[in-house]
């Protein structure tokens, strides 16, 4: 099945992008981290708030309580497409890094993805 890809572009035909479901999981896991809440106007507690957190001072206390934010939302929003697994957040300089590894429910296959956000891509 095919999906509007993410970001919204046009493919080489002139037409409307399109990406197949693993592809869309990840577009729309994406979406999930780096949206703050309040940022739709029609769904204002979509999102994690992750950026908010990248200039708090660096801890072990920041680091779990990003992961468990992360993974809250995740299955909030994602829940019904995805089973998370775990995740990672990495801060580095301009840069976030982070990785997911979640089990896609209607295929059952186990995907590890790295998203990033910001400077050094």
């Amino acid at each position: 099945m095919a999906n509007v890809d993410f970001p919204f572009r046009f493919d080489g035909r002139g037409r409307t992008a399109a990406t197949d479901d693993a592809e869309h999981i990840r577009d729309l896991i994406y979406q999930v981290l780096f949206t703050s809440p309040g940022e739709r106007v029609m769904r204002p507690t979509f999102g994690s708030g992750l950026l908010q957190l990248v200039f708090a001072l660096n801890s072990d206390v920041l680091a779990a309580t990003t992961q468990m934010l992360v993974q809250g939302a995740l299955q909030q929003w994602l829940g019904d497409l995805i089973v998370v697994e775990a995740v990672s957040v990495e801060a580095e300089d301009a840069t976030l890094r982070v990785t997911v590894q979640y089990v896609i429910r209607r295929t059952a296959v186990r995907e590890t993805q790295t998203f990033v956000q910001g400077g050094g891509a």
